[in-house]
C-alpha cells in the first residue's frame, strides 16, 4: 500500500467547521488511482493516524481533496489538521483504501449524514455519468454546517437537503418504502442514522460506511490459537488480547490504524478456522464467506486459526 508525503496546496472551508484541504505531490507526480468511497489514512504523528474519505473527482490525479470536521472531543485528529496542517504544510498519507465502493446498479438511494456527504459526494457524480437513476437525501444539525452544498446544488431536485433545525429527523421511510429490485442504497454518518436505515432496508440492499465501531453482540472471549502462516509462528491470544497486539507482541509487522474495526487497514486473510467477526467493515456477505477478519477486533470461533501473516 501506498505511504506518500504530499503537501497541502490549498484549505477552505466547506461548512462551519468543515475545512476541505487538496493535497498534491511535492513534485507535480501523479497520485495513485482512486475510487468513489476511497479513504486515506493521515500520518499526524506518533499514534495519532485518522482516516478520512476521499471527495474530490478520481480522474484528477494531480490532487487528492479530503474534509475534516472539527471534533473538540474528539481525541485530537481534527485539531491537529485544523490548528497545524497549514497550507503548504507537509503530510504523510497512506492509501488510498476501499469497503465502500460503488457498485454497477440501474438506480441509487444516497443518505448521507454531516460529514457523511464526503464518500457519497464522488458516487453521485460516477452514478451521473453511468446514466443510472439515483437521488439523495442529506441531513445535518443545521444548514450552515452542511458542506459542499454549492457543489450539489448543480443537481437539482434529486437532492434533498434537510436541516434538523429546519426539518427535524430524516424521514427515511419515503425514500427507502417499495424500493424497485436492483435498487443499492448508500448511506454514510452518525451511527443512529445507519442503524435506522439498516432497520428499514431490505436485506442486500444496504452498503454503509460507519466512522464509529458499530456495537456487538460478542459472545465471551475464549482463549485461542493463532497460527502465523507466513512467519511459522503459533502464538495464543488470551481473552484480554486482540490478535493484532498478539501478533506484535511476537515480533510479526502488521498494518493497522485505527484499532476500532471501523476503517479496513489490518484486513487480514483467513486461511484456515472460522473467525468470530466484530468489525465495522465487512458486510454479511463477506463475514459468512470467513475469508477475512480485521485482526484489531474479531477473534476465532474454535481453538485454533491460521492467517496469512
Amino acid at each position: 500500500m501506498s505511504e506518500l508525503e504530499l503537501v497541502v496546496k490549498a484549505r477552505e472551508f466547506a461548512a462551519e467547521e468543515v475545512l476541505a484541504l487538496t493535497l498534491r505531490d511535492p513534485l507535480g507526480r501523479a497520485l495513485p488511482d482512486w475510487e468513489p468511497g476511497a479513504h486515506v489514512d493521515l500520518l499526524l504523528g506518533p499514534g495519532l493516524e485518522r482516516q478520512y474519505s476521499l471527495c474530490g473527482d478520481p480522474a484528477d490525479r494531480s490532487a487528492w481533496r479530503i474534509a475534516v470536521l472539527r471534533e473538540p472531543a474528539g481525541r485530537g485528529g481534527s485539531a491537529r489538521v485544523h490548528e497545524q496542517l497549514g497550507e503548504g504544510g507537509k503530510v504523510r498519507v497512506r492509501g488510498p483504501r476501499n469497503h465502500f465502493r460503488l457498485e454497477p446498479a440501474p438506480r441509487y438511494r444516497f443518505l448521507a449524514g454531516g460529514i457523511g456527504i464526503t464518500p457519497i459526494l464522488p458516487m453521485l457524480a460516477a452514478a451521473e455519468r453511468s446514466g443510472a437513476e439515483w437521488t439523495l437525501l442529506y441531513g445535518g444539525r443545521t444548514r450552515s454546517s452542511m458542506a459542499f452544498t454549492g457543489e450539489l446544488a448543480r443537481y437539482g431536485d434529486r437532492v434533498t437537503l434537510a436541516p434538523q433545525d429546519a426539518t427535524g429527523l430524516l424521514d427515511l421511510d419515503p425514500v427507502l418504502a417499495g424500493l424497485p429490485d436492483g435498487t443499492l442504497v448508500y448511506c454514510c454518518g452518525p451511527g443512529p442514522l445507519l442503524d435506522a436505515v439498516e432497520e428499514r432496508c431490505p436485506a442486500g440492499a444496504l452498503r454503509i460506511e460507519r466512522f464509529r465501531p458499530k456495537d456487538q453482540q460478542a459472545s465471551m472471549d475464549m482463549e485461542f490459537e493463532v497460527v502465523l502462516a507466513r512467519s511459522g509462528r503459533t502464538v495464543p491470544v488470551p481473552p484480554d488480547v486482540s490478535v493484532l497486539d498478539a501478533a506484535r507482541a511476537a515480533g510479526v509487522e502488521v498494518l493497522y490504524s485505527c484499532t476500532e474495526g471501523t476503517c479496513g487497514t489490518c484486513e487480514t486473510d483467513v486461511l484456515e478456522g472460522a473467525p468470530e467477526h466484530r468489525d465495522s467493515v465487512l458486510t454479511e456477505e463477506e463475514r459468512a464467506a470467513g475469508d477475512t477478519m480485521m485482526i484489531c477486533v474479531s477473534r476465532c470461533r474454535g481453538a485454533r486459526i491460521v492467517l496469512d501473516l
